[in-house]
């Protein structure tokens, strides 16, 4: 699937402890079945989101990279982004031909942005641990991701949330792009992400711009 525009390079952001992580996992898992996929992680002082994904095997250890930022997670995905891209670089000298690398943040506010220059597009990931007032802060991730995930929903009835309200927010603040929410406890695959980042992958194969 892979082809002359190398590979689709999808960043996902949010928030510390929004599941980011875990999300990379499930698409590494589900993705992994049919694709040729890299994952690089962003952390600041540690490689941990890199090693979670090592230890749960969701990927061959050589296809799984950490940049340690040392600095503000922005920094690394939106101002001075030359780390990510040499780890994405070495990813595709060493793996050709990759279909997919995914981009994970350090964890980070609502403010994380990815530049356009690392990556094709960008999800952000928010939790209902949060509180349902979350989407309607906005804030750039929120607002200007190509898709928002709003995670953790079997949480919303402890943390007293009201899921209608999240995603009629969040509509209203993202205009006609898409919001996914999810449970990884309910749906491990995240079918509807997962959907989703295919039919990005089919759009850059049929010469589209990215939706």
């Amino acid at each position: 699937m892979s082809g002359e525009h190398g590979p689709l390079r999808v960043g996902i952001g949010g928030p510390v402890g929004s599941g980011k992580t875990a999300l990379v996992a499930a698409l590494c898992r589900v993705l992994g079945e049919k694709l040729q996929l890299g994952v690089v992680t962003n952390d600041i002082y540690t490689t941990e989101d890199a090693d979670f994904l090592r230890r749960n095997a969701v990927l061959p250890d050589e296809r799984i990279t950490a940049v340690q930022t040392g600095c503000c997670p922005h920094t690394a995905i939106r101002d001075d982004i030359t780390a990510n891209l040499d780890a994405i670089d070495d990813l595709v000298e060493r793996l050709p031909p990759l279909d997919l690398v995914l981009v994970e943040s350090g964890g980070d506010n609502l403010t994380a942005s990815f530049s356009k220059g690392l990556v094709d597009v960008q999800i952000f990931v928010v939790d209902v641990a949060g509180g349902d007032k979350v989407p309607r802060k906005g804030g750039p991730g929120v607002t200007t991701a190509d898709l928002l995930v709003i995670n953790k929903t079997d949480l919303a009835p402890l943390v007293g949330a009201d899921l209608g309200v999240m995603a009629g927010d969040a509509h209203k603040v993202r205009g006609e792009q898409p919001v996914v929410l999810q449970s990884l406890r309910e749906d491990p695959r995240a079918t509807d992400v997962a959907g989703w980042v295919m039919a990005q992958l089919d759009r850059t194969a049929a010469g589209h711009v990215h939706a």
